[in-house]
């Protein structure tokens, strides 16, 4: 399209459109640049708003390829909080444009894209996103052996905006197979104004009509994302750390079938001291990021509902919980995982450490009993007022760690429900413990849990030349199928050091149809060194089906629980054929990963497979590389990308 063909279709564009545009929406104003002036706090002039999107679209034809879109709320804080979106115009697709009233004028320009998210013009086929939540990596990402090694005179050649403190975003990827722009960043959606927000973890899985709760451990802070307009995002909502006073680190989400949320806060109250809870009872805490955590039960858009203490009111002692600074009821109650039953009424979550003490790498801990061996069942039958209402500690294995916190139940990391009705079990993982849990009824006054699966015999398998002990083998992500016949699990393995030649990295795919089907009387028990490498003894014990290679790193992973139907839409299904995977942990820890988002196929076979197609779109290599100098929002340099959803457009799933 020449300009004057341009200019005419932007002229033709109805009074109406231009009023009726959500720019001006009282819950979140929108700016269409980032020239655009900021909100003054007043009633926004609707005709101007509009004009100034329609100036910024042609202002972008002619020398952008870039479109952005602001959201703004208003903390409980009172100040003024961002989402920028910086959508690239070639493979923006018409949706996002008539989301601002403009689609319908300006279809076929080069403004809406050919081939892009949403229903493309050119093929026709709606679009899968993969949504993937990552903090900015700069000059403060650095462990405490890399500290140590620093520069005594910092030079010009040092500085530049790659290593500078960046925004954290959103990184919106073309997940479409067949697509032209399959692994392709079309969006970059940016949080403002908070910087190192260290983001982490998202729910597990994203459902039809669902926000995205996205945690920042280091600002306390949830963020809540309207995704209805992929690929463009928008802010709904931020809980601050003043929303959860006795709690801290927030880590991970369970969305709710009402689209309420539940999330773990792995720290302890933001001030030491005692912190009343929402069911009036109070608990001692050691402060910001210590013990004990909490469970927060958030409404739809991420307010806080009800704030209850993971810890009984009597201390936890039938095993070792050190609580640093000391605590005069010891704990170990740092929730990390988190999934529920709702058909049981029932929630479980996984304490994994008391996280202020376990980024000073290459400094040890100060104990190895900061490393939590217990899992928390929840009542959730009123599910604005969940009840603790079980401590379970994970039983010792066979093995001898070569350190305390390699013993098996050590850093409950994860856990995962079943999910069929007549199923009543979940799994557990211990990432440093190296070993696999399994519980078959969570709704017991005191489930019973026990090793079904120790990672030496993965590590055996995914490389026999290395060493297979299974203690630090960073075991993370781990999720049962939606058919609760296989379990995933992420497994960054163990670094080289001395003698010892370290562990694979590899993404575990075991076979536990045998396991369910022994309902309450489960056989399986890992319980002699032989066991630890052969596998199980026992019949029903699980089966490894495959362990596919996963250099890098892999710490977390998702599900793609989205088909495209014969009739052009989405539609939710229990046969996953595809699962995603990001190399990184936390980089202060030493855990640092290469930062690749990656996708594999399950195959006919139910082995993995790598996705060779989705490749970076700026080297060509396989999986898209974080590790890079440009985004649309600017040289900010490497990113570090956490967590991950299979997400698309409202309008485009049924």
């Amino acid at each position: 399209m020449d300009k004057q063909r341009l200019f005419r279709a932007l002229a033709a564009i109805p009074a109406a459109a231009l009023i009726s545009t959500p720019l001006a929406a009282p819950a979140t104003a929108t700016s269409p640049r980032a020239s655009a002036p900021e909100d003054p706090g007043q009633p926004v002039d609707i005709a101007g708003t509009a004009i100034g999107a329609l100036n910024a679209l042609v202002q972008g034809f002619f020398n952008s390829d870039l479109y952005t879109q602001v959201s703004r709320i208003t903390g409980a804080d009172g100040q003024t909080y961002k989402l920028t979106n910086h959508l690239r115009t070639d493979l923006v697709p018409t949706t996002a444009l008539q989301s601002l009233g403009l689609g319908d004028a300006l279809a076929g320009t080069p403004l809406t894209g050919d081939d892009s998210g949403g229903t493309a013009p050119a093929d026709g086929v709606r679009r899968e996103y993969l949504v993937v939540w990552s903090g900015d990596r700069n000059v403060l990402d650095r462990s405490g052996k890399q500290l140590t090694n620093l520069p005594d005179v910092v030079t010009p050649d040092l500085l530049g905006t790659g290593d500078q403190i960046g925004p954290d975003f959103f990184a919106v990827i073309d997940a479409t197979k067949g697509s032209s722009t399959y692994g392709k960043v079309v969006n970059t959606a940016t949080v403002g104004p908070l910087v190192e927000n260290e983001p982490h973890h998202m729910q597990y899985i994203w459902h039809k009509g669902n926000n995205i709760f996205a945690g920042g451990l280091f600002t306390d802070v949830t963020y809540v994302i309207d995704t209805s307009k992929l690929p463009a995002l928008s802010l709904k909502h931020i809980n601050l750390p003043t929303d959860t006073l006795c709690g801290s680190v927030p880590d991970a989400y369970w969305v709710t079938k009402d689209g309420g949320a539940f999330g773990t806060y792995m720290g302890g109250p933001d001030v030491p001291g005692p912190c009343t809870y929402s069911d009036g009872t109070t608990r001692i805490g050691n402060g910001f990021a210590g013990s004990p955590g909490e469970l927060v039960r958030l409404d739809q858009d991420g307010k806080t509902v009800f704030e209850a203490p993971a810890t009984p009111e009597t201390a936890e002692t039938e095993q070792r919980c050190d609580n640093i600074p000391l605590l005069g009821a010891a704990t170990c109650a740092n929730p990390h995982g988190i999934q529920a039953r709702e058909d049981l009424d029932t929630l479980v979550t996984s304490d994994y450490n008391e996280p202020r003490n376990i980024i000073l790498n290459p400094v040890q801990a100060p104990s190895s009993y900061l490393r939590r061996p217990t899992v928390r069942t929840w009542d959730i039958s009123d599910l604005s007022h969940p009840k603790l209402r079980a401590v379970s500690f994970l039983p010792d294995g066979p093995r001898v760690g070569k350190v305390a916190h390699h013993e098996e139940p050590r850093a409950a990391m994860e856990t995962t429900v079943t999910n069929l009705p007549g199923h009543k079990g979940a799994f557990a993982s211990t990432m440093q413990g190296g070993a696999i849990y399994y519980a078959p009824d969570i709704t017991a006054a005191k489930p019973a849990w026990r090793e079904v699966f120790d990672l030496t015999t993965a590590n055996k398998h995914a490389d026999p030349s290395r060493n297979p002990y299974g203690g630090g083998s960073n075991g993370a992500w781990i999720q049962t199928s939606l058919d609760d016949k296989y379990l995933y699990h992420a497994v960054a393995g163990r670094a080289a050091s001395g003698n010892d030649t370290g562990s694979p990295s590899y993404i575990l795919k075991l076979d536990v149809r045998r396991l369910l089907r022994s309902g309450t009387g489960v056989d399986c028990s890992i319980d002699t060194i032989e066991e630890t490498v052969r596998g199980g003894a026992e019949s029903d014990c699980p089966a490894i089906v495959s362990t596919l290679p996963a250099p890098g790193g892999p710490h977390w992973g998702t599900l793609d629980n989205l088909r495209l139907g014969k009739d052009g839409f989405y539609h939710e299904t229990r046969k996953v054929k595809r699962i995603a995977y990001a190399n990184y942990f936390v980089a202060r820890t030493g855990l640092d990963g290469d930062h690749r988002v990656c996708l594999v196929d399950v195959k006919r076979d139910q082995t993995l497979r790598l996705d060779q197609r989705f490749k970076d779109e700026k080297s060509g290599k396989t999986c898209v590389d974080f590790d890079r100098t440009s985004w649309p929002h600017g040289d900010w340099g490497p990113a570090k990308p956490h967590s991950m959803l299979f997400v698309t457009a409202d309008g485009d799933i049924k």
